[in-house]
Parts: C-alpha cells; sequence; structure tokens
C-alpha cells in the first residue's frame, strides 16, 4: 500500500465515523503532505507524515519533524497500541487506517480509538519481500548495477533459483522500485524507501529463521575482548554493535552479534559459552552468497544499520544513524529533516 492509499483509506474510514472531511495535500520535500481537517466551521491545517506501519526506532525522526512543523501529524495504515500511547505522551497527531484519531491542538481535542480496519482482499504477497526475495534485495542493494544482469548469472552469484530471480525483480516493478530507462536497462528507484522497506521486511521475516541461540560467557571479560575471540574467515563475520563498534568507533559492545555458516556448537568450547536466552552472545546463520564482502571480518554497513535499528535501543539507534549519514547517504540519501 504507497502512501496516497495510505492517506485515502485512513481519511475514507474517518469520513465515515465522523463526518469531518479531510483534504490531503502532497509535498514535494522534507515532509509528505498537508491535511486539512474541516470540523464545524474550522478548519486545521496539518503538515503529516505517513508511514504504513510505525515502528519504535522511528520515533525520533518523528519527534524532530513534529517540533519543526506545528500542527503535526502522522498518518500511518497500523500503530501499535503502545506507539499510540507514546504519541498522545508527547501530543503528537495521528490517524491510522482504521479511522482511529488522536488531536489536541490549537485548542480542539479529539480522540477516538478501538475502531478496526475494515477487512479488505488481501493482496498477494510481494515476492521481493518474502525469505528469499529479502535475500536477493539485499544483494541488489549492496550491488545496485546487478540489477541488469541475467537473471541466470544472477541467480548463480546469490545462490537463489532462478525462477525467485524473475518474481523478485518483477515485485520490486510492482511495487514502484524499479524505473526503466530502454529497452534493455533499468535502474532502482526510491532507494531510501526501499531500504526502509527491506528493514523491516528483513526483522520481521528473514532474521527470525536465521536465529541459532543465545549464550552467555562462563567469564564475562571475554565481552571486554571480543576483538580476540576466534573466528574462520569466509565462515564467521561480526554484525550489530561489534560491527558498529568497528565502523564507528563510538559504541562499545554489550550484545555480540556473529553470522556464521558454523554450527553454533562449534563455538560453546573455544568460547566457553553457556545457553541463556538472557545472554549477550548470539549467533545467526549467516545467509548471503557474496564474493565481494565473503572475506570480510564484519557486515556490511548497511546489514549494521539495520541490525541497531531492530533492537530497539537508543544508543544503538543514535549509532544506526552515524552509519547512516557516513556509509549510506550518499546512496540512499539524506533522512528528511523536519
Amino acid at each position: 500500500m504507497n502512501k496516497i492509499q495510505i492517506v485515502s483509506r485512513a481519511l475514507e474510514q474517518f469520513d465515515g465515523q465522523t463526518g469531518i472531511v479531510g483534504k490531503w495535500k502532497p509535498l514535494a520535500k522534507e515532509i509528505d503532505g498537508k491535511l486539512d481537517l474541516h470540523i464545524d466551521s474550522r478548519t486545521i491545517h496539518f503538515f503529516a507524515e505517513v508511514k504504513n506501519e510505525l515502528r519504535k526506532y522511528q520515533l525520533s525522526q518523528l519527534y524532530e519533524m513534529a517540533e519543526q512543523h506545528q500542527p503535526f501529524m502522522l498518518i500511518a495504515n497500523h500503530i501499535f497500541p503502545a506507539l499510540k500511547e507514546i504519541l498522545r505522551e508527547k501530543k503528537i497527531g495521528y490517524l491510522d487506517a482504521a479511522g482511529n484519531i488522536y488531536v489536541n491542538t490549537d485548542g480542539t481535542f479529539l480522540w477516538i480509538d478501538g475502531k478496526k480496519a475494515v477487512e479488505k482482499d488481501k493482496p498477494a504477497t510481494n515476492r521481493a519481500f518474502t525469505k528469499t526475495g529479502l535475500k536477493t534485495v539485499f544483494y541488489l542493494l549492496l550491488h545496485n548495477d546487478t540489477i541488469n544482469m541475467p537473471y541466470r548469472k544472477l541467480a548463480a552469484i546469490t545462490g537463489v533459483a532462478l525462477g525467485n530471480i524473475r518474481n523478485v525483480i518483477e515485485g520490486l516493478k510492482d511495487a514502484g522500485f524499479i524505473l526503466r530507462i530502454n529497452e534493455k536497462t533499468m535502474q532502482l528507484q526510491n532507494k531510501k524507501a526501499l531500504l526502509d522497506r527491506w528493514v523491516v521486511g528483513y526483522g520481521e521475516t528473514l532474521k527470525p529463521t536465521l536465529y541459532l541461540g543465545t549464550f552467555r560467557f562462563w567469564n564475562e571479560d571475554k565481552l571486554k575482548n571480543w576483538h580476540s575471540l576466534p573466528i574462520e574467515q569466509g565462515e564467521d563475520v561480526w554484525g550489530g554493535e561489534p560491527a558498529a563498534d568497528h565502523y564507528t568507533n563510538y559504541l562499545r559492545p554489550e550484545v555480540l552479534t556473529l553470522y556464521t555458516n558454523q554450527h553454533r556448537a562449534a563455538f560453546v568450547s573455544k568460547w566457553k559459552l553457556i545457553p541463556n536466552e538472557k545472554g549477550n552472545v548470539r549467533f545467526y546463520e549467516r545467509f548471503w552468497k557474496d564474493e565481494a564482502i565473503d572475506s570480510e571480518q564484519f557486515v556490511p554497513p548497511l546489514l549494521v544499520y539495520a541490525d541497531l535499528l531492530l533492537t530497539d535501543d537508543p544508543r544503538c539507534i543514535e549509532t544506526a544513524e552515524i552509519i547512516y549519514t557516513k556509509y549510506l547517504a550518499h546512496e540512499f540519501g539524506q533522512h528528511k529533516k523536519g
């Protein structure tokens, strides 16, 4: 569902429940658009940002927008109840696709909650954001020029079945992330939006399937000396906080994340680990096939960025922004500022 569809659905539901008419005007820069709500004889003007589903890691950016653009409203397809509560505490307006709304500005207070979204026919799954699709999109985000490779060659390089490659490319086209230049040439477009969607899909669909286990050290001093832990080149690679430390020299790791082709048992004795769900050593299956980075000790900044955002830890999210600015902004564009 694109942003225009989200706004249209939200306003349709809200109007149907209240009789209050909303008018939407998209903007080209900085913020998604303006929303006018006609309440009785008054019109309230809002600056508005549109999201499919609000995530906790996006709150800091939203706060900044709300400070700079007042009155401000978030329009989203879905907002979790806990995040709605946070927005209300900050007096940030919101409207979701079920017609639930919160407004507390300019002498107007409006709060509707508990409405359920009208069930529509479930759209077919976009194959670009399935488990296999997310692996392929990861490779394309790292190597933009490969979008024009023959499908057979791209399949061989990524280790993804040929039929899936075709489905992924078609899925990206359908979602508006591929621009055809001519008969033989395509390029990725809306790359920041694609990166955002990949991060969400990675966290919800792919990463949980890669999980191999969580442990703690017999000797917690090993955490401070994680650089000295033995890993095998080409098989093991640091992600998350250790990789963030490597790229920024800013974040002291409190949780170690390792992507590996080996079974977790290979590390239990040599690292002296004990299984513990609240431990600070986490293993994940290495999900990519990429000769350009196979010999590296740390995952690419793009994956570090995703790992950090998905923690919901403020110190990690702050470091994710540093990584984005330093390593990704030149490719995906600057974050929108309010």
